[in-house]
């Protein structure tokens, strides 16, 4: 599914997402990644939901996002309290989704000027 562009001044922005595989900017990427406005981990260690755990989410306050989107592949599944609690903690808001649903909130978010993260695994 291709994604709309717009005019936003953000460095990384999703163009497009099938499942297995997002392309930000020119560069496809099919492990789970982490997207920002001005920040792109390109293959973030959990590669698959079950991986999930607190020290892969305390990985992005370094990156002080106001809200996480948590795109969880093809299903929406929801991760144990426990591995999200480093965000919680922090006051950052969480939300959970599959990873199409995630990209495409993203899109908007980033264009509003949100300092959000879509955390997306692919597989």
């Amino acid at each position: 599914m291709k994604i709309s562009l717009d005019g936003g001044t953000a460095t990384y922005r999703i163009l497009s997402y099938a499942p297995g595989r997002i392309v930000v900017n020119e560069q496809t990427l099919t492990r789970s990644a982490v997207v920002m406005p001005e920040h792109l981990i390109a293959d973030w260690p959990p590669q698959l939901f079950g991986e999930l755990a607190a020290a892969h989410f305390t990985q992005l306050l370094a990156l002080q996002p106001e809200i996480v989107l948590l795109g969880t592949g093809t299903q929406l599944r929801f991760p144990k309290p426990d591995a999200l609690s480093p965000l919680y903690d922090a006051g950052i808001g969480v939300e959970v989704m599959d990873t199409g649903a995630a990209c495409r909130t993203y899109t908007i978010l980033m264009a509003e000027g949100r300092a959000v993260a879509a955390a997306l695994l692919m597989l």
